[in-house]
């Protein structure tokens, strides 16, 4: 009887894997098992049969059970990963007696992770350069929520230059509710993480200073986005420390309705984290914002100065406690008559709070309404280079007198400063070489000025110091709020120079300038500057200018 096909392939298979056997295996059983013995000899290890004849009893093992073999360990842990979708967890929680009906804060979970994570991360500057930015602590293992938060509380971060993860994270959040709702206007390919005037905000916001923005517009949703992330920040890292809030932690005044509108629907996503921001404007009853006040206290608050103000006259609202005042479009509140009203909101707030001015004016109009709300050291902020920007605030002071009568004028103004000046200002004198001014340094000397005529270097702890023209490139002049020149100088790009580069730290600069017949010539372009800049044109200025004109003709 003939056999079946598949008895023939079981044969034909047999036969394959013996060629495979004897073609693999070119030493024997005998030999392999020799070579095995060997290799567990030179490393310490015995089977279970040898293991008396090889290993002693210890006090750990009286009885050798073991064989000499080591404890079995467990492997630790692992790192636990990020989920993939945010879990938001309590934070901190909050008295119930002093918020009534409020949640309790919350934070995404991822957001916190990626900021306690200790490890080096790229990010993008304005510059587009990519800058590493390595966490001060080591890695440690990650444990439960709970702890990760009391060892923030411990051990919070110090603000740096750089805007931190959480800073990002708020930013990410705001921008995809924006793109959400159409009212991204930084462009589609563009992200607020490389917006260039938030980078070097965060750099202003890092120093502790007030800042004063002087790009000559209205806060945009971009702006609007960075300044409220960076307050965010701050905000939960004094929750982390245990502090608690009376009165919101920050007040945004607009100018109008539809102003406190944009800036309320860029405050929304950061309600995912416990912030809550409340809108309130002329539109609404004034009722209905008393119940929703007393409901829930906000910590950040979006309103027009005088409903604020009637609402905190009716005691409906305190602001003492106010940790930070952003003030925009001061042009158009001060232009409606509220300036009585943004003074007296200051003054309900007490302490010494941070403050944000977006001054989109740049005539001398409104500089004593910008110096009664800054009144401390500043930064100056904006990405527009032109004079009218980065002179914002500084007083332009024109006088055109003979030889001797400026001589004396110059002099003269050192008194007021004396006397209506902190002990802070400082005041520069630029002299001319060409021009003998001997009346005049010999009168500096007598008064114990530091004169730095010849000298490479000016001293810095003078109050009243004196410079040559020359020296002004190697020269710190932003440190001075008042600059005096005697003798006006040769070309127009020197007073720019100095226009600009003063009083980079203060609202009160001002800049002294006295002319003669013999700047005649200087006298059209210096016009052209005080009319571009919002300053007033002294009467004898323009006829200079006549007088320069005609001999043109």
């Amino acid at each position: 009887m003939a056999k079946g096909d598949d008895t023939l392939q079981k044969k034909k298979n047999k036969a394959i894997r013996k060629r495979n056997n004897r073609s693999s295996s070119a030493l024997s059983v005998k030999v392999s098992a020799a070579i095995a013995a060997k290799k567990r000899r030179k490393a310490g290890k015995r089977r279970l049969c040898q293991g008396m004849c090889y290993s002693l009893p210890t006090l750990e093992d009286p009885f050798n059970d073991r064989h000499g073999k080591e404890d079995f360990k467990t492997k630790g842990s692992k790192k636990k990963t990020l989920p993939m979708k945010d879990e938001t967890v309590p934070l901190i929680e909050k008295d119930a007696s002093r918020r009534k009906g409020s949640l309790d804060v919350k934070i995404s979970k991822k957001s916190y992770h990626l900021e306690k994570e200790n490890e080096s991360d790229k990010a993008t500057d304005n510059l587009g350069k990519e800058c590493i930015i390595t966490s001060e602590s080591e890695n440690t293992e990650e444990t439960e929520m709970e702890d990760d938060l009391h060892g923030a509380q411990q051990n919070h971060r110090e603000i740096s230059e750089f805007p931190s993860k959480f800073v990002f994270w708020c930013l990410s959040s705001i921008e995809n509710a924006l793109r959400e709702g159409d009212a991204y206007t930084d462009g589609e390919g563009n992200s607020l993480f490389a917006n260039s005037w938030g980078l070097e905000f965060s750099k202003c916001y890092a120093t502790g200073k007030d800042v004063m923005e002087t790009s000559g517009n209205s806060a945009t949703n971009e702006q609007i986005a960075w300044v409220l992330s960076g307050a965010a920040d701050t905000f939960v890292g004094k929750e982390l420390q245990g502090l608690s809030f009376s009165s919101p932690f920050l007040i945004f005044l607009v100018p109008s309705q539809e102003k406190a509108t944009q800036v309320r629907k860029v405050c929304k996503p950061l309600k995912s984290i416990g912030i809550h921001t409340v809108s309130i404007h002329p539109g609404a009853s004034l009722d209905h914002q008393i119940h929703g006040l007393r409901s829930c206290e906000p910590e950040f608050l979006v309103s027009t100065p005088e409903r604020l103000l009637e609402l905190v006259s009716l005691k409906a609202i305190d602001i003492s406690g106010v940790s930070m005042l952003v003030v925009d479009g001061l042009n158009a509140i001060c232009s409606a008559g509220h300036s009585d009203t943004l003074k007296s909101i200051k003054k309900f707030i007490s302490g010494n709070p941070r403050l944000l001015v977006f001054n989109d004016c740049f005539s001398h109009t409104y500089t004593a309404m910008v110096q009664y709300l800054l009144t401390g050291p500043i930064c100056r902020l904006s990405l527009n280079n032109s004079i009218t920007s980065l002179s914002s605030c500084i007083i332009q002071s024109v006088e055109v007198f003979t030889s001797e009568d400026k001589l004396v004028k110059g002099i003269q103004t050192q008194h007021p400063f004396w006397s209506g000046r902190t002990h802070n200002s400082k005041l520069l004198y630029i002299l001319r070489k060409d021009v003998k001014c001997n009346k005049l340094v010999k009168n500096l000397k007598s008064k114990g000025c530091s004169i730095s005529l010849d000298s490479e270097s000016v001293d810095s702890n003078s109050r009243v110091s004196v410079v040559d023209l020359e020296r002004i490139l190697t020269t710190d002049i932003g440190v001075y709020d008042v600059v005096v020149l005697p003798s006006f100088v040769p070309s127009m790009d020197s007073y720019v120079q100095i226009l600009t580069k003063m009083a980079r730290q203060s609202v009160s600069g001002v800049l002294h300038s006295y002319l003669t017949k013999r700047d005649t010539e200087l006298a059209g372009p210096l016009v052209e500057i005080l009319e571009q800049c919002g300053q007033k044109v002294p009467p004898t200025l323009k006829d200079l200018q006549n007088t320069s004109n005609m001999r043109e003709d």
